[in-house]
């Protein structure tokens, strides 16, 4: 009777072992997380780590990719396209060293990207950016460059609709970030507002990242807006929203999916409280299930935040090339990736010839009670 138990012991350990998959056997392959680790946006760059670390550790327990093991490596671009220049030939001399490297899921931001592209469109690998948006970084003819969110020419038509139709906006002041992003997007909406029958009564531009828009709050006034609406990240929103409000003006606010993070929540409060935020990829919360949730939590330590969730949609769309593929061969992976129809926890994932989502979502959420709650669509 002891020898039956201890067999059935023994079948199911290896039943236990072969439903969980070989350990990587073959060696190493590094996957390179490049976004804003320190400074006002280490949240959102902490998140697609997280993200990615999450697919990693499940790749790992299945096998890995191709028999290898997936070790994610973490760079910090500090929201500075000087550095992100920096971040990537250091991952230009990591191949040059010999070192395997599968890809690039970054930056967080455009103008770190756009910056960035310049050396990695030359170098044997992928790049996917979880949440980049300016419509142009997929008109530059990379071979190599993907992207899983949805890009400001989707987002800005999205959001004009909802602050015309939704919310009543007549009056709107368009504020925006002199950067790639912001200047990209005020573009984009102003066009969609147009199109809708309404010009923007005054178009504000602001330095990035400042500690004070003192100076800015009067032509905003002056306009008497009844929606203002911002092309920016949360280092802008968080700093404009209060002092807006300290200057008395009660008009509507809506963010772009720049300040889609806890950050400009916390921060901005109590006045980001009602405020609106668009997005450009789902909420966790919504698209991710308790196991998820879960096995994140193993890795991280934390819960998921807004850009957990595209971190790990673009290592997964990373990982499917490669298997389609057979090969971590660039060429041959970037192919399998357009040739791609899958879903993932951004929905279904197929792709243009340029790297862009055929099918692009635009989210808006309403702060209730200091937490996204989603609100567009219902």
């Amino acid at each position: 009777m002891q020898l039956q138990i201890k067999t059935l012991i023994l079948l199911f350990a290896l039943i236990l072992t072969a439903c969980a998959g070989a350990a990587p056997s073959k060696g190493e392959v590094i996957l390179y997380v490049v976004a804003p680790l320190s400074g006002w946006q280490a949240n959102g760059g902490q998140t697609v780590v997280g993200g990615a670390r999450t697919l990693a550790e499940q790749l790992n327990r299945q096998g890995g990719l191709l028999g290898y093991k997936v070790h994610v490596v973490a760079l910090d671009d500090q929201a500075d396209s000087d550095v992100a220049v920096e971040k990537a030939k250091e991952i230009a001399n990591a191949i040059k060293q010999g070192k395997r490297v599968i890809g690039v899921i970054g930056h967080l931001n455009s103008g770190q990207t756009l910056a960035a592209m310049q050396i990695y469109k030359d170098l044997p690998l992928v790049v996917i950016t979880p949440t980049a948006s300016e419509v142009s970084l997929t008109k530059q003819g990379y071979r190599n460059f993907f992207r899983v969110n949805a890009t400001d020419a989707a987002q800005g038509p999205a959001l004009a609709r909802f602050i015309v139709e939704q919310l009543g906006g007549k009056r709107i002041v368009v504020v925006h970030a002199d950067n790639e992003y912001g200047n990209g997007l005020r573009d984009q909406i102003v066009r969609a507002f147009q199109s809708l029958g309404v010009t923007p009564v005054a178009i504000v531009k602001i330095p990035e990242a400042q500690t004070t828009y003192a100076k800015f709050i009067a032509p905003i006034k002056d306009a008497q807006p009844d929606v203002i609406f911002l092309a920016g990240y949360e280092t802008e929103g968080m700093i404009l929203l209060p002092e807006l409000r300290d200057a008395g003006i009660t008009a509507k606010f809506v963010c772009s999916d720049g300040c889609f993070n806890s950050t400009y929540v916390d921060e901005a409060a109590p006045a980001s409280e009602g405020t609106y935020v668009g997005a450009i990829t789902p909420d966790p919360k919504i698209v991710a299930d308790k196991n998820w949730w879960n096995e994140y939590q193993k890795v991280e330590a934390r819960n998921p935040d807004t850009y957990s969730v595209p971190g790990y949609a673009a290592a997964a769309v990373l990982a499917e090339g490669i298997k389609k593929a057979n090969t971590f061969d660039a060429a041959r992976v970037a192919d399998a990736i357009r040739a791609l129809d899958f879903t993932t926890l951004i929905g279904r994932v197929t792709y243009d010839s340029n790297g862009d989502l055929k099918e692009q979502r635009v989210y808006v959420f309403q702060v209730k009670d200091g937490a996204f709650v989603q609100v567009y669509p219902r």
